[in-house]
């Protein structure tokens, strides 16, 4: 995407209205992974506002984060709570957290925001740096092939008396990469929301998990554990060492 830098593409303005539209399942997401925290410490690679670590660390588990945003960070630190998270600012395919972590996790299609597969195998990679011998990486993201729907496309994201809002995409299948914007027209004026990810099927995100050393453990659907078919638009999978590499 024309100007689109991914190290100011979460600024103040992004921050502060990052927690206005949450998607609901935040409660499931905390639960889902306390389970396999097992007390922790866990790790949360792109916290961002604190949205999950937060309600994570309230139930006794430690949660440290990194984050490449120093608004995002802010804006965790004005939170109750937010203060206490030790955050490390840095880029997740590179950044060391200062321990190792039973789990560590990313979640909402963060794995997209690397815009080379070599930097998404990295990530991969550190996190298993960060893993302990019997830890678990949960990568949370959409699959591609369902919602992607040609190399250009609208959806209607909201209509009221006040407010439409349009996402426009454009998909180059050859580099995966979908420049996206979230636009808000209102009778005040026009907000524009941009961000380019690259996309990438479950089956590559297996590969780079070999690639880090790990294997698929589970995949879901939702953080319910909801079972993952041929029409699941999302996917949460789990990923660990092989049981022979933890002996």
């Amino acid at each position: 995407m024309d100007g689109f830098d991914p190290v100011t593409s979460f600024g103040p303005d992004v921050a502060r209205r990052y927690d206005d539209d949450l998607r609901g399942d935040e409660a499931e997401t905390v639960d889902f992974l306390a389970g396999l925290a097992l007390g922790g410490p866990a790790l949360e690679f792109a916290i961002g506002t604190g949205r999950i670590a937060l309600p994570l660390s309230q139930l006794g588990i430690r949660v440290d984060g990194i984050e490449l945003s120093h608004d995002m960070v802010a804006r965790l630190r004005q939170k109750p709570g937010g203060a206490a998270l030790d955050v490390t600012i840095g880029d997740m395919a590179s950044a060391t957290a200062p321990a190792q972590y039973r789990l560590v996790y990313l979640v909402f299609n963060t794995i997209y925001n690397l815009l080379t597969q070599d930097a998404q195998v990295r990530c991969f990679e550190n996190a298993a740096r960060h893993l302990t011998p019997d830890g678990r990486f949960v990568v949370e993201a959409g699959v591609p092939s369902a919602t992607v729907r040609g190399n250009q496309f609208v959806d209607v994201e909201r209509i009221a008396t006040e407010e439409v809002v349009l996402d426009v995409n454009r998909y180059d299948p050859v580099t995966q990469i979908l420049d996206e914007s979230h636009i808000s027209l209102t009778n005040s004026g026009v907000r524009l929301g941009p961000i380019s990810c690259r996309l990438a099927e479950p089956s590559e995100l297996d590969l780079m998990a070999r690639i880090a050393g790990l294997t698929l453990v589970d995949r879901w659907s939702g953080w319910r554990s909801e079972s993952f078919t041929a029409a699941s638009e999302r996917h949460v999978s789990v990923y660990a060492r092989p049981a022979s590499a933890e002996t």
